[in-house]
């Protein structure tokens, strides 16, 4: 009889703990999937906010449409005070204490290859939104990071294009000293050199980031006689840049190409004074007529009552990869969201991007035109978009550039 008792007293306690189990086991399948997002909000907010803005349009729409299998997504996000220190102390917060799934977002590029030196010690899917060095997926690429933009290389590529076919001789380079504005120059010589064997560069000023001596710059500049300019300021340093080159009248009869020039983040803050002519990287907002991104415009301004910047682009589409590689691994395990980062096509606002397997580059692409000013503002003309496929190097080059895994 005891025996008996013994058994039937386990099987209940076994029915009931089944029955406790399964509806654990559906609060669990309906608890948020947490993002860690780190960024240097305070540092740079011309760009951060509008893309701020941008990512939270998009957890706003993944979630209206159900989620993740019926799971929200949830984004904890951080300031990382443009400081590789802070991001990592900031990463580890959100990975140890906060137990997000990934890590996502990182802006300046030194601060960038931090966070993907923490993601590979910590076996952590890192999507690199926006640092442009190359070397976060070549020299020091690794096979937690992945990143979204096009690259220095690439956008350095698209304005060489132009540069090489003026066949100007005497260059000057102006750039910020750090490893963002160091790989773009890089680049630059190597590609023009390869085109122009001629080529000379008599002028290099390399200021420090956010703290531009622009009339000193400028004469600099001007004392070496030009051709042309390469520039890679960005921010308030590119604007006191344009004021004090103006000023001095150096932009007059000299080719201008600026990195990242285009931009509405940079370019709607010198409104008249915007510079004319200058061969940019950036983005029409205003003027681009796709499907794709006339969706996300309307949205966009739907919810914010304003205009995106390339930020807002940005930020979107880093949290649509984030939700594409979640749906496509079937949830937040680290080992099939890496297996399914490699090809992962996402839907941007610039159209599908599709994330290479050989170096985890996006194929995002950016927009090429000139300056001109219109009705008291800044804008481009004479653009295109150029996808971020055609200027990347060979699988060969990529190869070994980058260290095997």
């Amino acid at each position: 009889m005891k025996r008996a008792f013994s058994a039937f007293l386990g099987l209940a306690l076994a029915s009931a703990a089944v029955i406790a189990a399964v509806p654990m086991k559906q609060a669990l399948a309906q608890e948020p999937i947490r993002i860690g997002e780190l960024n240097s909000y305070k540092a740079i907010p011309a760009f951060l906010e509008p893309y701020k803005k941008g990512w939270e349009l998009a957890v706003e729409e993944i979630n209206a449409a159900g989620g993740i299998n019926g799971r929200k997504i949830e984004v904890v996000s951080r300031d990382d005070n443009a400081s590789p220190g802070d991001a990592v102390r900031v990463a580890e917060e959100l990975v140890s204490r906060e137990k997000v799934a990934l890590l996502t977002g990182g802006f300046l590029s030194h601060v960038g290859l931090a966070i993907a030196s923490f993601a590979k010690q910590q076996k952590t899917l890192f999507i690199a939104a926006e640092p442009l060095t190359d070397k976060i997926v070549w020299e020091n690429g690794n096979a937690y990071t992945f990143r979204l933009r096009a690259s220095t290389y690439m956008q350095v590529h698209m304005l060489v294009e132009e540069a090489a076919k003026l066949g100007k001789k005497r260059w000057a380079l102006v750039y910020p000293n750090y490893e963002y504005g160091q790989s773009a120059i890089a680049s630059f010589k190597a590609l023009m050199k390869e085109r122009q064997p001629g080529i000379e560069f008599v002028a290099e000023q390399a200021p420090p980031l956010g703290k531009i001596e622009a009339g000193a710059v400028a004469q600099a500049v001007a004392d070496a006689k030009p051709d042309a300019i390469f520039n890679v300021t960005f921010g308030p340093d590119l604007q006191k840049f344009v004021r004090e080159g103006t000023t001095r009248g150096l932009f007059t009869n000299v080719a201008v190409f600026s990195l990242l020039g285009g931009e509405p983040e940079y370019l709607d803050p010198l409104k008249s004074e915007a510079p004319v002519g200058w061969y940019v990287t950036g983005y029409p907002w205003d003027q681009i007529k796709t499907p794709e991104h006339t969706k996300f415009l309307e949205a966009y301004r739907a919810k914010w009552n304003d205009y995106p910047r390339l930020g807002s682009v940005v930020g979107y589409s880093a949290l649509k990869s984030v939700a594409a590689v979640l749906a496509k691994a079937g949830g937040p395990d680290t080992g099939k969201m890496l297996a399914a980062m490699k090809g992962l096509q996402v839907e941007t606002p610039f159209g599908k991007v599709t994330y290479r397997d050989i170096d985890h580059q996006s194929t995002m692409g950016a927009y090429v035109g000139r300056t001109a000013v219109k009705e008291g503002r800044g804008t481009m003309i004479d653009w295109r978009y150029e996808p971020g496929d055609k200027h990347l190097p060979s699988d060969d080059a990529v190869k070994a550039l980058r260290p095997a895994q």
